[in-house]
């Protein structure tokens, strides 16, 4: 549970920062106590990859209130020193691979701390059009909104927009600009300037990158979400929309984001300025993956006119929009799981299933329905339950698979894991989220 004291301080900061939305603010890191980063402790996952000295959460916990205690003292002192984050990669839906950069224990309880100083203050600024790394804002808010678009809207023509390596390329000059307008307070400005210059522990050896900010601790999306609300967000709605002919809609979850337009000339004139605006700041769109789409329910052909015909569904959080039929036999927007998460998920379920075939079944049958309880939990919307029930299906087949490998004996046919699964059911596909009328 929060503590009465930080939940006041931070309902103080928010006050301050909504009566005054010009004001830089100078003193924010006398907030900063005991129970003030024993809630940043208490918010850490405890379970994630170790960082350069190994710590785990446990052995921090051994001596939790010294090692807070000191943490306090090191942080308003500015004695803190950020550690370097270990590298690590993981794969990317295109077959690349993603940089991340893994903070020790005890930096993520930093950054942790200085997170709650930011968030009551930003967002107040914040636009209803940004949903990613915000409290009581998630990825299905984001899906309804582009739904809610294109169904009451009119958003027929699509804006979808990658850029290229966002996390890399932050100019940190023009962040700190950007900071400048709202944060002044010296502890945390210097906090947040030893993270960025922190370096990266990659192969044994440390590398300061001069670009970016390194992914993996919770600053780093934070400060990434003020840098587009200022870049992106501000601008699409204070001056592109006015100018305008029909309504339009910006929908951004962190640097993943489309933008909906309710005629063709609206879309064409904002991806002519948008490389512009983004370049002004460093950064860049991405030249194969953004694209305007033709997203009218019946897109007309393009070959009379010459004109190069457009793609008509979009990925957006994982989900493929496409046109469907709704029950009543309404022409309805479906949101269906990605081909690519579709197969990420069989190959993870796959993987699972495979270093764990010599377990007990109990312990199997446990690691495997969470897996697919997490699936479900975020895919598990209105119109995707083929794709649920698709992938719960492949789930029994692959699992099934690797029992039969367990022993050249006793392969297990189907008669044999019907009779498992009476003991062991897997969860069944169910939509959580779901929308009226679909």
């Amino acid at each position: 549970m929060k503590p009465a004291s930080v939940t006041t301080k931070q309902e103080y900061i928010a006050k301050l920062a909504r009566e005054y939305p010009e004001r830089a603010f100078f003193t924010l890191s006398h907030h900063i106590d005991y129970e003030w980063v024993w809630y940043a402790y208490h918010c850490t996952r405890k379970d994630g990859a170790l960082g350069v000295d190994e710590q785990t959460a446990e052995q921090y916990a051994a001596n939790l209130e010294h090692n807070l205690l000191t943490l306090v003292d090191q942080l308003k002192s500015g004695r803190y020193r950020a550690p370097p984050v270990r590298r690590h990669y993981i794969d990317k839906t295109d077959g690349s691979k993603r940089g991340l950069g893994i903070p020790c224990f005890a930096d993520k309880v930093a950054q942790r701390a200085i997170v709650m100083l930011l968030e009551p203050l930003y967002e107040q600024d914040f636009l209803d059009c940004s949903y990613g790394f915000r409290p009581r804002r998630n990825a299905h808010q984001a899906l309804a909104e582009v739904r809610t678009a294109v169904m009451a809207r009119g958003g027929r023509w699509v804006l979808d927009v990658d850029l290229r390596k966002y996390f890399d390329s932050i100019d940190r000059t023009k962040l700190r600009e950007v900071l400048d307008q709202r944060v002044t307070d010296g502890v945390v400005r210097r906090l947040i300037d030893k993270w960025l210059d922190a370096g990266v522990s990659e192969a044994g050896e440390l590398h300061y990158p001069e670009l970016g900010t390194p992914q993996g601790g919770v600053i780093s999306p934070y400060l990434a979400n003020i840098f587009l609300h200022s870049v992106l967000d501000k601008w699409f709605i204070e001056e592109v929309q006015p100018r305008l002919r029909r309504p339009s809609t910006l929908v951004r979850f962190a640097d993943d984001f489309v933008a909906l337009f309710g005629c063709k000339e609206d879309a064409d004139r904002v991806l002519a300025v948008l490389g512009k605006r983004m370049g002004k700041y460093g950064l860049q769109l991405h030249p194969d993956k953004t694209q305007l789409v033709d997203f009218r329910a019946l897109p007309a052909p393009s070959a009379a006119s010459g004109e190069p015909k457009l793609p008509t569904t979009f990925n957006f959080l994982g989900f493929l929009h496409v046109w469907g039929t709704s029950r009543r036999g309404n022409r309805v927007v479906r949101q269906q799981t990605a081909k690519d998460r579709f197969a990420r998920a069989l190959a993870a379920i796959s993987a699972l299933c495979q270093r764990m075939r010599t377990e007990p079944l109990v312990d199997q049958h446990r690691n495997l329905s969470r897996r697919l309880k997490g699936h479900f939990a975020y895919f598990g919307i209105s119109g995707n339950y083929p794709r649920l029930k698709a992938l719960g299906t492949e789930a029994r087949r692959i699992w099934k698979k690797w029992l039969s490998r367990r022993s050249n004996k006793s392969p297990v046919n189907w008669a044999a894991f019907s009779r498992i699964e009476k003991l062991f059911p897997l969860p069944r596909p169910r939509i959580i989220h779901s929308y009226t009328g679909a």
